[in-house]
């Protein structure tokens, strides 16, 4: 059988639209992702659409933490912060390049409402959380620890702080390499493709999907059908989901501006704020306010910028951020379960898998690090509607890129360009604009200086790979603009 990824998109188009499907999955996210890896590895017959690029939404705009959550153990949900530390480990285990331990100094402020006694117990109880087996020990640091370990922190009413390990991710890799992984085990994927319409018919449900590039449009049979679309979840007329949206915003500036050696939480009230090492960068965020507009076009805000850079200011007093300081920016929607009580901040991140319709199964809510567990359960509930698979769930033991081609190592930092580089992606990982490689594959945007001059000579790259002309090749340029800012 030809590998999905060695097939044009022509021919993946006329495979998605020939196939009769056990599981239409709709969403390019990292849900989606890990729903298609998950029912392929089971045998089902698994095809996925997505009518932005995959992670195009949500999944590349995070904190790219891995995260047992400090928060919503303060909030008294155990349940949740025992799922997320057990899948942490876990994405330690099955994909040690996109999950690499991380060091965070939480400091303690008298008056602050997180006193250090408080702190020290939450500590310990996450490390128990994690199964005794955290990515690293926590300690407690006293107020000259404190100060010799993060520099320039505020001495003002300091008490000391705690430390303790969660992971680092490169969010859009995950997805892209879950996607190889179900990919290998007979997925069909199909980016820039959109589901219109899913009508019920005999035996499952009747679906036309547009290819989003050319405008042609196909019908398909799928006797299950997965919503993992997160903001666009509710969508659908046949979806039963009812969201809250917050943006978060995230900041990105030189590390030297701001020298930490370990990730720092920042207190605001009862909301978290990080600032994040990321190699020669640091990411600062994250904002969590409600939003109402279309999820494909939330934007950072000047105030949002002023939020995120007046709270750095106030840790790191001799600091004086300032927007001059900021490399880059990104933005995404979180798809929280539709709750009004409270600040978006205090909405659950749980998440919720109902089968809307006899074969429709909406998924929502949900954090990035309990992807695979959301998959996993999903990918049960199919089985036991579709009746004819006995299989368990591989997806905990077998390694994410066992037996796979491509760009190994760490996934955590932008790799460096190269034309070859940029073949691959084109090739092998479904890239069809320069947005899809400047920003989702690579991150380049985000990290490197120079990056509108690497994003002429990357597009020059694509054109030879792809075949743009010299018209196609001037709109790539002038799109990339208008999206990176």
């Amino acid at each position: 059988m030809i590998c999905d990824r060695e097939q044009t998109r022509a021919a993946r188009i006329d495979a998605l639209a020939a196939g009769r499907w056990d599981v239409l999955v709709i969403g390019g996210g990292i849900v989606g992702a890990g729903v298609a890896r998950d029912a392929a590895m089971r045998g089902l017959c698994v095809a996925l659409v997505e009518q932005h690029d995959f992670a195009f939404g949500t999944s590349s705009r995070t904190s790219r933490l891995l995260h047992g959550g400090m928060r919503y153990l303060a909030q008294g949900r155990l349940g949740l912060v025992y799922q997320a530390s057990r899948e942490k480990r876990t994405l330690h285990r099955i994909a040690p390049h996109l999950a690499e331990p991380l060091a965070f100094v939480f400091p303690a402020y008298q008056g602050s409402g997180w006193p250090l006694w408080q702190l020290r117990l939450g500590v310990k109880l996450y490390d128990l959380l994690c199964g005794g087996r955290n990515l690293g020990p926590s300690s407690a640091l006293d107020f000259q620890r404190t100060l010799e370990h993060v520099p320039g922190l505020s001495q003002q009413k300091l008490a000391g702080a705690v430390r303790y390990y969660d992971g680092l991710t490169n969010d859009a890799r995950l997805v892209f390499d879950t996607l190889r992984s179900a990919v290998d085990h007979g997925a069909i994927v199909c980016n820039y493709c959109r589901l219109d319409e899913a009508s019920p018919a005999a035996n499952g449900w009747t679906c036309r999907v547009c290819d989003v590039e050319t405008g042609r449009r196909h019908e398909l049979h799928a006797r299950s059908i997965v919503n993992a679309t997160g903001p666009w979840g509710s969508t659908f007329p046949q979806s039963r989901l009812r969201l809250r949206l917050t943006k978060g915003v995230h900041v990105v500036m030189d590390r030297q501006r701001l020298p930490i050696p370990d990730a720092l939480v920042m207190t605001e009230e009862s909301r978290l704020l990080f600032a994040i090492p990321w190699g020669q960068r640091v990411i600062l965020g994250t904002t969590d306010t409600d939003y109402h507009g279309p999820p494909e076009a939330v934007r950072a805000e000047p105030a949002d910028l002023e939020y995120i850079l007046t709270n750095v200011n106030r840790f790191f007093p001799k600091a004086g951020l300032e927007l001059a300081d900021v490399r880059s920016t990104w933005a995404g929607v979180r798809p929280l379960l539709a709750d009004y009580r409270g600040r978006p901040s205090d909405i659950s991140r749980a998440h919720r898998i109902v089968m809307a319709a006899p074969g429709w199964v909406d998924v929502a809510g949900g954090k990035l690090t309990t992807y695979r567990l959301i998959a996993e359960q999903t990918v049960d509930l199919l089985v036991r509607f579709l009746g004819n698979v006995k299989r368990r769930c591989p997806t905990a033991e077998k390694p994410l890129l066992a037996g796979c081609d491509g760009p190994q190592g760490s996934g955590i930092l932008p790799p460096q360009p190269s034309a070859e580089r940029v073949q691959y992606y084109c090739t092998r990982e479904w890239a069809m604009h320069l947005d899809d490689v400047m920003i989702r594959r690579t991150s380049w945007r985000h990290y490197l200086a120079d990056h509108e001059a690497l994003a002429d000579q990357v597009a020059t790259w694509m054109a030879e790979t792809l075949g743009w002309d010299s018209q196609r090749l001037s709109e790539e340029r002038s799109r990339y603009r208008e999206v990176a800012g």
